[in-house]
């Protein structure tokens, strides 16, 4: 925690955090996470011991990316989206030994076993590090690649996988993070990503790293990021799907100073890059995993864009890129291992090794040997290579649906929508949706001589689903299959995005 440290020092007067009426300097800010690290100590944190925290974006959380590894355990930010089962299995897999929860979300703790130390964020959080003490522990530290996190992501399965990030990936994806996209001791970053999402991109640690200006709220609020765009913010990241609700909400407007917008998820479509340069943005589109600590890759336009046409110029940043500059090696290759033509055409996976790739899964061999065979992680999307070497996403292997920047799992959604009585069998595919990207559609067979209706469907899976899981629609009738009875769900995909293209990130 070396970042925040030297940040306590040379930016101690600078304002570190800013949440709702509250703000802290950065010497403010260590002496906090300080006192939280020894008290966490003092009630008994070994080395290596999980603590999972769920909340919003908030000090408090921020904080706890700090003092969590500064006590020496490993932070487990959960999902603030979770259902209460999920939120359990995480809490249970992961082995965490407290769980600090935000009031708000009590109830998606309802599943953790009572033996599971609760601790409520802001009184009870607050009693907890005024126990501590302002001074810099010694490091339980061993190694570069001990454990600082483990994030869970739903990824293309069911249930929820523990990505372990080390201390070494941290520190060198933290710095990619302010060298690629230009961070400095002035700038002001919105917290409009996720904190529990990769650990912010990394995001906490390199505003320490360069002594930015931290500005937290719980959920995006255009009306508010547009007053905050006219302030002071300087950087935000964001899916597509929230830089059009920016670009299209009643507040945009032509700003008077640049605010650099940084993009994952799904590439931005050249109408929504158009209308995001219309308005001042300089947008940053990277790629990457919830196993490679975020973005791994960044566009990095030739230097003649902008002597290009516009729509070229957009067809050129919707590409994922290349590595950033701590990431490591990306390539594009066929089912042997062996590169692709770097044509544009050819079409191969996407692999990755180096600084920035998870060492692993938490306690799962068998899914760490799947994702490294060969020695290289295997991203599951299909990409092409062009020739001056940038990578552009073209599918995903899987039916992965990616719904505001959020993963789901169709095997989790369809597992759900089985468990009710009235369905014999069910496939479920992304459909387009104007606001998060790509939506759940569940096509049903039901059981011969029951009724369902779709409003019922819905209904059973919020009661087992998070509610961005939901299927937004369902239809009913015979599934198209093969001759041995394998459902096609190539067919039903495919009829619901004829006209329009669906780009996969």
């Amino acid at each position: 925690m070396s970042f925040l440290e030297r940040a306590g020092t040379v930016f101690a007067g600078r304002v570190a955090v800013v949440d709702g009426d509250s703000r802290w300097t950065w010497a403010e800010f260590r002496a906090r996470a300080r006192r939280f690290a020894s008290a966490l100590r003092a009630d008994g944190l070994a080395p290596g011991d999980r603590v999972a925290f769920l909340a919003p974006n908030s000090e408090a959380l921020l904080l706890a990316h700090f003092a969590v590894p500064m006590a020496g355990g490993v932070l487990v930010a959960v999902n603030a989206r979770w259902s209460a089962d999920e939120v359990a299995h995480v809490v249970d897999h992961s082995g965490a030994r407290a769980l600090f929860v935000a009031p708000e979300l009590a109830g998606g703790v309802a599943a953790v076993p009572a033996a599971v130390r609760r601790i409520t964020t802001g009184l009870e959080l607050d009693a907890l590090i005024v126990r501590g003490d302002d001074v810099q522990l010694e490091s339980w530290i061993t190694d570069e690649s001990d454990p600082i996190s483990i994030n869970y992501s739903s990824g293309t399965t069911g249930q929820p996988k523990g990505v372990v990030y080390s201390h070494r990936g941290a520190y060198l994806d933290a710095l990619a993070v302010a060298l690629e996209h230009r961070m400095s001791r002035d700038s002001v970053y919105a917290w409009t990503l996720p904190m529990y999402h990769c650990n912010g991109w990394t995001f906490p640690w390199a505003l320490a790293a360069v002594g930015a200006r931290s500005i937290c709220f719980p959920r995006v609020d255009a009306a508010l990021l547009w007053r905050l765009f006219d302030e002071d913010v300087t950087h935000f990241c964001a899916a597509p799907t929230v830089l059009l609700m920016l670009a299209n909400a009643p507040e945009a407007h032509a700003l008077e100073r640049p605010v650099r917008a940084v993009t994952g998820g799904a590439p931005p479509s050249p109408t929504l890059i158009a209308r995001l340069h219309e308005l001042g943005f300089e947008l940053d589109h990277t790629y990457g995993l919830t196993e490679t600590y975020g973005p791994f890759a960044i566009n990095v336009p030739a230097l003649d864009i902008a002597q290009r046409p516009f729509d070229e110029q957009a067809r050129v940043i919707a590409r994922q890129g290349f590595p950033n500059v701590c990431a490591g090696e990306m390539r594009v290759v066929d089912d042997g291992m062996r590169d692709v033509p770097r044509d544009g055409y050819a079409l191969g996976e996407v692999v990755m090794r180096g600084n920035v790739v998870t060492s692993g899964y938490y306690r799962d061999p068998e899914g760490n040997t799947r994702a490294f065979e060969g020695g290289w992680f295997h991203t599951g999307d299909i990409a092409v290579w062009h020739a001056d070497g940038s990578v552009e996403l073209r599918d995903r292997k899987k039916d992965i649906i990616i719904s505001g920047g959020e993963n789901i799992s169709t095997i989790e959604v369809e597992h759900a929508v089985a468990s009710h009585p009235a369905v014999l069998e069910c496939a479920v595919v992304a459909i387009p949706d104007d606001r998060w990207g790509e939506v759940p559609k569940a096509f049903i067979e039901l059981r011969p001589g029951v009724a369902a209706s779709a409003e019922e469907i819905v209904a059973h899976c919020r009661a087992h689903l998070a509610h961005f899981k939901v299927p937004r629609a369902v239809k009913f009738g015979p599934l198209p299959r093969t001759s041995t009875g394998k459902i096609q769900k190539f067919q039903l995909r495919d009829a619901e995005w004829r006209g329009r293209e669906r780009r996969i990130n």
